[in-house]
């Protein structure tokens, strides 16, 4: 041995005879060999002190102490005394460490001169020799002393540490008979300093009556003075690191919480040892209530069971009734405590889930709320759970092979036909849906073939299917109707949504004027437009005037008084007549059919207006004939005044209609302009069209300068208008994109309020309108097109790629702003949406953020139908906003017949997508959602759905009040 081994080995030993050994051997092992072992012997009356002389008398790097029985923190203290190891091990005389534990340490530390220990993975042996999983805690390396201050986060073998850390804070606090290694890890971790974690299981904790501490009580206190001085100043650290010279911070959870989850695994630990466990609920009520926080009670309880009970997770669940009624007890305590009996469900839930997850199922487990079993595919067995189970975990196999796992919510009986409805639907795995399909249908066939098909296909009262009936009946009978007698509906235009060349000309001018007034000729948008266009119109009188494409003589009523003599055509004889009925009074007025393209035109015409028709041309050959018969009809010196809108094929640079016309106001004043005798005189911009007026020049005469006009558009713009315009232009225009662009991904845009004023708390779920403006600009200039539920579900499940650039834009919760603000904004870019509603609420507040601070009001039914009437998709959002998690089956199924009950009612058409409150989804949820009829369930995953995903589970990406307008174009680009 060296006058300074490396690393000195503490071992406090007393009446340890059956297990040092093994722990000395340990050492033995080692393949570091420049180590020192000081063993402790604490009073021992067994034969440990002759085992411990035998190795000494083999080994001189074994030294034997005695500290008489002062407990393993003195004893320690006296073997870290006699240390003359720069590094310290304390290794309990019951426990061992692996062959490389020394030198993988001790590499580690040396790696890293600010380190002050290192600590690896352990984890404990069970009396059988089965071990728990390993236990790993990467936390400590990120901030050791916050991690400390609130548990003893590693075994006290799994650390190597500096012999002057230990001797800087004093050792081991002899007043504590336990929790004295957290202690300790908590003072060194203050001084400040790294700790290293090796990643590597390393060290073996043994676990037997022997060696689990017995007085909870003592446990219970010591720990609270633990974590009581962890959360304060520490006298007994006279260096600390500045930012832990006060205590931890409470930033990383209060010293209540950090004592009630202790609290909780002495009690789960008494549960484990079949005791009796009755911590306070105030203790309880200091456990607190997140989205994680039922995960961190499950990691918690399922610890202190297993080391309770001495049982690895693998046998927990043949073991339920040893602790299963005590820590349902408990966490039933939890949801009293908490005031929230729904919130310990999930948590009685999510830890059934947990022990199952450890167990092979080889035998049936019936657990308080679930059953876990296996159902074979060839020999299907009725499964009748019991009263208080409603939820299965199920193993489907094809004999002993396992196909897939399904934990999913029952309400009763479940035999061949819930399996094979369920393999049908595709709700389970993709990779064994046809083998399941193929494996149930057989055994139907066997049932018709021994004539039982008939009792096979009956549902009995008690069955899941008969409930479920029974549940939407029940919904549909108890949901009132909407208390109006109608709801207006809207009507929709698109000026060049069709193509005249499809059905002739003719008839389809005629089929346009079926409907009086297509395009709200009396709009204050399209009479601005009149009257820019009478501006034009020659200073001199005009004695004969044609108006080509009068249509329904709206600006014919306003010319004629203008003209001596007007001549007002048009192809559709239904326009015409109603002309004529506008005009009655104006005796200078004639009226005929005419194809401005095909029929002759009148010759020696002073005048000739003709707007808002030359883009219905084919193509700019037929546009440039038509132009120059336009030309001979004028006398020389007379006018021609034309009037069209700026479109994007023209130019995407600039603001445009994005209309399938061939061209737009840009390319009609090129052609007409490049005709030969005609000039440009005078024209009016806006930024939405242009009014030109030509004159044919008379014989040598030279063209005038062209003198323009910029003016504003003054006038409202009606939706059915505004939908087709992309302010600013274009990157892509969505026709373009649709015929080149084929994609496996859509994403799914998930909004909550469009508003400014709000609770702070809530600022991610609120984005102001302006924002939200600019978002739907950048979208509509991008060639984004919106879908719904319904579609995004037939490219799913078709696996068809998407066409073009769909994005399905959904908000949740139904907030009144969304009629107020966003759907304005919405339809001006010609977007739809989908908002999800708790119909429970609807006419009424958002209750679920009363917490945060004034609750929102929320869309009422009758506002809803007419959104709905006007575009707006309806999905369910539940009927109560809870967590689905929480429910009861039963009580889980109510929710999603209710409240698409309710929807149907007042919508007057199905609704088949669903929303999860908070993004709860599970496998239970979207098979239950899918048996009450919904096609789509919809979750948080923050990206774009693809066409291999789940229908039942589908991802959206968030959209949060913060994001810039660089950021949301980010999350978009992704996916272009």
């Amino acid at each position: 041995m060296t006058a300074h081994p490396r690393t000195s080995v503490v071992i406090a030993a007393r009446d340890a005879a059956d297990t040092i050994a093994e722990t000395l051997d340990s050492l033995l092992a080692q393949r570091a060999l420049d180590w020192e072992a000081l063993v402790v012997d604490d009073g021992s009356t067994d034969a440990t002190a002759e085992i411990v002389a035998e190795y000494a008398a083999r080994d001189s790097r074994f030294r034997v102490l005695q500290s008489g029985g002062v407990g393993a923190s003195g004893a320690r203290n006296k073997g870290i005394a006699s240390a003359r190891g720069e590094r310290i091990l304390f290794l309990d005389s019951d426990d061992w460490i692996d062959r490389s534990f020394l030198a993988r340490m001790n590499d580690a530390l040396d790696l890293d001169p600010s380190a002050v220990a290192a600590y690896c993975n352990c984890c404990r042996v069970m009396p059988d020799g089965s071990e728990s999983p390993v236990r790993c805690d990467p936390a400590i390396q990120d901030n050791a002393f916050e991690r400390f201050a609130r548990t003893c986060a590693t075994f006290i073998h799994g650390v190597l540490v500096l012999r002057s850390a230990v001797a800087k804070v004093g050792g081991f606090e002899t007043s504590l008979r336990t929790c004295e290694d957290w202690d300790l890890w908590q003072r060194i971790s203050r001084c400040g300093g790294r700790w290293i974690h090796v990643d590597e299981k390393l060290s073996y904790y043994r676990t037997s009556d022997r060696s689990l501490t017995q007085n909870v009580k003592r446990m219970l206190a010591d720990a609270q003075v633990v974590i009581a001085r962890g959360f304060s100043s520490d006298d007994r650290v006279s260096d600390p690191a500045p930012t832990h010279r006060a205590g931890a911070s409470t930033a990383y959870g209060s010293a209540a919480a950090a004592y009630a989850y202790f609290a909780l695994w002495c009690a789960g630990f008494e549960c484990g040892r079949r005791n009796a466990s009755d911590p306070s609920l105030d203790t309880l009520s200091d456990i607190p209530k997140t989205a994680t926080s039922a995960d961190e009670i499950t990691i918690v309880l399922l610890d202190a069971v297993m080391v309770g009970s001495r049982t690895v997770p693998a046998r927990l669940a043949e073991r339920w009734s040893q602790y299963g009624e005590g820590v349902t007890s408990l966490i039933s305590a939890i949801g009293r405590a908490w005031n929230d009996p729904a919130a310990g469900r999930n948590c009685q839930y999510r830890f059934e889930r947990k022990v199952l997850d450890h167990d092979d199922l080889s035998a049936p487990r019936i657990l308080t709320l679930t059953l876990g079993t296996r159902v074979d595919l060839r020999h299907i067995s009725t499964i009748r759970p019991t009263e208080t189970v409603d939820r299965l975990y199920v193993y489907l196999c094809d004999g002993p092979r396992i196909l897939t796992l399904v934990d999913i919510g029952v309400l009763g009986t479940v035999g061949s036909r819930f399996w094979m409805a369920l393999a049908a639907g595709g709700f389970v795995h993709l990779q064994v849906k046809d083998h399941i399909g193929t494996l149930v249908q057989a055994r139907i066939a066997l049932h018709k073939g021994t004539g039982r098909l008939r009792s096979f296909m009956r549902d009995g009262r008690n069955t899941h299917r008969a409930r479920l009936r029974e549940l939407n009946l029940r919904a549909s009978r108890q949901a009132p109707p909407l208390a109006i007698s109608s709801v207006p509906h809207s009507s929709s235009r698109n000026r060049c949504a069709e193509n005249s060349q499809d059905t002739g000309r003719k008839q389809f001018w005629e089929g346009l004027f079926e409907q009086e007034d297509p395009w709200n000729y009396g709009s204050l948008y399209e009479q601005e437009k009149y009257s820019r266009q009478l501006e034009l119109l020659p200073d001199q009188p005009v004695d004969h005037a044609l108006e080509l494409a009068c249509a329904e003589g709206h600006f014919t009523r306003q010319l004629a008084p203008r003209v001596k003599r007007l001549q007002a055509a048009d192809i559709s004889t239904k326009a015409l007549d109603r002309a004529r009925g506008r005009c009655n009074g104006h005796q200078n007025v004639e009226f005929s059919q005419l194809d401005l393209s095909a029929d002759p035109l009148p010759q020696d015409i002073d005048l000739i207006v003709c707007s808002e028709v030359l883009y219905y041309l084919d193509d700019e050959a037929e546009l440039q004939s038509v132009a120059k018969r336009l030309v001979q009809s004028l006398r020389p010196g007379g006018y021609l005044v034309v009037g069209h809108a700026f479109v994007l094929k023209d130019n995407m640079s600039r603001t445009g209609f994005d209309w399938e016309s061939p061209y737009g106001a840009e390319t009609i004043t090129r052609i007409i302009q490049g005709i030969p005798g005609l000039a440009l005189e005078r024209s009016i911009e806006t930024e939405l069209y242009r009014i030109d007026r030509f004159r044919r020049l008379l014989p040598s005469e030279a063209p005038p300068d062209t003198q323009v006009k910029c003016a504003a558009v003054n006038a409202p713009i009606e939706v059915e208008v505004a939908r087709s315009i992309v302010w600013g232009g274009a990157v892509a225009r969505r026709f373009d994109v649709a015929q080149s662009e084929r994609r496996t991904h859509a994403p799914i845009l998930m909004y909550h309020r469009v508003a400014v004023e709000g609770p702070g708390e809530l600022a991610r779920y609120r984005l102001a309108p302006d924002a939200f403006r600019q978002q739907m600009l950048w979208l509509r200039r991008n060639g984004y097109h919106t879908i719904n539920s319904d579609q995004l579900a037939w490219f799913v499940a078709s696996n068809h790629p998407f066409v073009g650039r769909p994005v399905l834009i959904t908000f949740d919760d139904g907030y009144e702003d969304f009629g107020e603000h966003a759907w304005p904004i919405l339809q001006a870019n010609d977007f739809s949406a989908e908002v999800f509603v708790a119909t429970d609420f609807v006419g009424k507040r958002a209750e679920w953020d009363a917490p945060f601070g004034e609750p929102a009001p929320l869309l009422d039914a009758v506002r809803i139908a007419g959104l709905a009437a006007e575009g707006v998709s309806f999905g369910s959002h539940l009927a109560s906003h809870p967590r689905s998690e929480e429910l009861a089956t039963w009580a889980l199924a109510e929710e999603l017949t209710r409240s698409r009950a309710q929807l149907e009612r007042w919508l007057g058409r199905p609704v088949t997508s669903l929303a999860a409150p908070f993004g709860s989804t599970d496998q239970r949820l979207g098979i239950l959602a899918a048996e009450c009829g919904y096609k789509t369930l919809f979750n948080t995953v923050n990206r774009a759905a693809t066409l291999r995903d789940n229908l039942l589970d589908l991802p959206r990406i968030e959209i949060r009040g913060d994001f810039t307008l660089d950021t949301f174009a980010r999350c978009l680009e992704q996916y272009q």
